[in-house]
């Protein structure tokens, strides 16, 4: 693939159309090879996935980077247990149902909604804090509202996330590699933030309440925009190009089997679960390993006595740091060996006793260098990992199924977290 540095990759047209075309039929091959494929002027499709990816976890690391200010006004909840089995649930049973009706419904509409959720659900804590909670302590009926939000949120990300990686699965390698990108830009931007209010605001009830309300404004802002990229990008030749593509073959998919009904959906459903479960497996048992050590593990169970309070924040900025670092070499350089990409996700679960030696094992072990350096290759192979995997997905479906193939896939990313969530309390026994 090629690249023009800074991880906007070239349209490489020949070798990125020809191999997506040949996962369509031959007579939908046979009327497009000769067709020019237009150019992604100033890098602009490219840039609206990108935007979207880092988009969709925007809310939840609002939510979650903001804990500490929920913390301060309910000090008799779990608040991050809370908002974690919340956004989880929600958003695995809603992709569950994404997943069962993906055939009935349209993913433009999917997305739009989703995107407005995000903005209702991210309006409600800085509007609840001028007008009811004002800071006060102990006023429960506004955590009960904020769980109502942080549900909201689950099913909005269900929709969006489903549907924009569904949707870049259709496109050429470079817009899923933006996508992912993307998603460990919002982690840097969010972790950027955080080193911002902590260096500016003090760590009292006012200096929380600003921080907080400063997450959640910029998150609706990139909300804002995000709405208004998604609904330019469908008007782009280049996403024109290949939606023509798409019908094309879902045409004549309908002439040679008819209508989909559910029973045939059932089927269609089953093959692709069957065409991508190693890749869906090694998908999921990426975030298991991550999830299990991050951010539990960084944030709690590691202590420096230089650093302080900063370790764990700076720590979690070189994660994310370096899970962008992985996700954007996919620009240069793309593994295209499905074996190698399972058996090295697997491999990561070698991090599980090296980190656990940080806390148990030697005296040099249980310093700085050794945890920062075995964090920043966990943010780096989760993000390079992440990207090729979920680059090959999509492409071993024929086209037409390129979307439902993104939903399954990201479903299995969900599957990864929860259980990875629920290991990463291990580390306390």
């Amino acid at each position: 693939m090629g690249s023009t540095g800074a991880g906007f990759p070239t349209d490489d047209g020949d070798s990125e159309s020809s191999s997506l075309l040949l996962t369509t039929s031959t007579s939908t091959s046979t009327n497009t090879q000769n067709t020019k494929i237009p150019k992604d002027t100033f890098n602009l499709t490219y840039l609206i996935y990108f935007t979207l990816g880092a988009g969709y976890l925007l809310p939840w690391n609002a939510f979650i980077t903001a804990v500490d200010y929920f913390s301060y006004l309910y000090p008799d909840a779990s608040v991050d247990r809370v908002f974690a089995v919340v956004y989880m649930l929600v958003g695995l049973f809603s992709l569950l149902l994404i997943v069962a009706y993906a055939h009935k419904s349209d993913t433009f509409v999917r997305i739009n909604v989703g995107l407005g959720l995000f903005v209702v659900s991210l309006l409600v804590v800085p509007v609840m804090d001028v007008a009811y909670i004002k800071g006060r302590t102990g006023i429960y009926g506004g955590f009960y509202v904020t769980v109502v939000a942080v549900a909201i949120s689950g099913l909005a990300d269900a929709l969006v996330q489903g549907g924009v990686i569904g949707a870049a699965g259709e496109l050429p390698e470079r817009y899923m590699q933006a996508v992912v990108a993307g998603t460990a830009a919002s982690g840097v931007l969010v972790s950027l933030l955080r080193i911002l209010t902590k260096a500016v605001y003090p760590q009292d009830a006012h200096g929380l309440r600003q921080s907080a309300n400063l997450y959640f404004i910029v998150s609706i802002a990139v909300m804002v925009i995000c709405i208004v990229l998604y609904n330019v990008a469908h008007r782009l030749p280049v996403i024109k190009y290949y939606n023509d593509l798409k019908i094309q073959a879902v045409n004549e998919e309908k002439e040679e089997k008819g209508a989909i009904t559910g029973a045939l959906w059932r089927s269609t459903l089953m093959d692709i679960v069957g065409r991508v479960k190693w890749i869906g497996s090694a998908v999921l048992i990426i975030y298991v390993v991550t999830l299990a050590i991050f951010p539990g593990y960084i944030t709690e169970d590691v202590y420096s006595n230089i650093l302080k309070d900063w370790y764990g924040i700076l720590l979690i900025t070189a994660y994310n740091v370096f899970d962008l670092v992985g996700k954007s070499l996919t620009a240069v350089y793309l593994l295209e060996n499905s074996n190698i990409a399972i058996g090295a996700s697997f491999g990561r679960l070698l991090f599980l006793p090296l980190f656990y030696g940080c806390l148990h094992g030697p005296a040099f072990f249980r310093t700085e260098i050794p945890v920062t350096l075995l964090t920043c290759l966990l943010g780096l192979t989760n993000g390079y990992l992440t990207s090729v995997l979920m680059i090959m997905a999509p492409k071993t479906v024929p086209l037409q199924h390129a979307e439902p193939t993104g939903i399954v896939i990201v479903l299995f990313l969900v599957v990864g977290l929860a259980i990875g969530s629920v290991v990463s309390w291990f580390w306390t026994i």
